[in-house]
């Protein structure tokens, strides 16, 4: 059993020990930010932490990269690129939402005011939600295909 965890890991590029701390760091950050801000405690603090921990997580999952031919596994590894770019936009669009840093901007436009509240107002939780389910699908594909991987070679 032991065997066949280490044999299907290895077209993944696997995480250093400090990599690894960052990644998950970086995931407990993004959860407890966007926890923090969803229950309005600390919304100031916690959309910062939210963003902190998505690069973190993103730079990191970034850095794990795929070193097989697999054309499978190279599409849900750009799917996942989508959902880390989902987890950054997520976290900015939080920053936005408690600091209101394009307000004056975007207030000067045609639409002004009601057009920044329907862009940026709670959108985050929309972006965070995809992202989210991007990445738990992409993330158990993956395995899945590793997984497959391995099971050919073997034989």
């Amino acid at each position: 059993m032991m065997n066949s965890l280490l044999t299907t890991h290895l077209n993944m590029r696997q995480l250093s020990k400090l990599e690894s701390f960052i990644y998950l760091f970086g995931g407990l950050l993004m959860v407890a930010g966007a926890g923090l801000y969803a229950f309005f405690i600390a919304q100031p603090v916690a959309c910062w932490l939210m963003l902190a921990g998505a690069v973190g997580f993103v730079l990191m999952q970034l850095r794990q990269s795929y070193l097989g031919t697999g054309l499978t596994i190279r599409r849900l590894r750009k799917i996942m690129m989508l959902a880390d770019a989902g987890f950054i936009l997520a976290g900015l669009f939080m920053v936005e939402d408690s600091y209101h840093f394009l307000q004056p901007v975007v207030a000067n436009s045609l639409d002004g005011y009601s057009s920044y509240i329907s862009i940026f107002h709670h959108n985050w939780v929309v972006i965070l939600l995809i992202a989210a389910i991007l990445e738990i699908y992409t993330t158990h594909r993956i395995s899945y295909e590793l997984e497959k991987e391995d099971r050919a070679a073997s034989n």
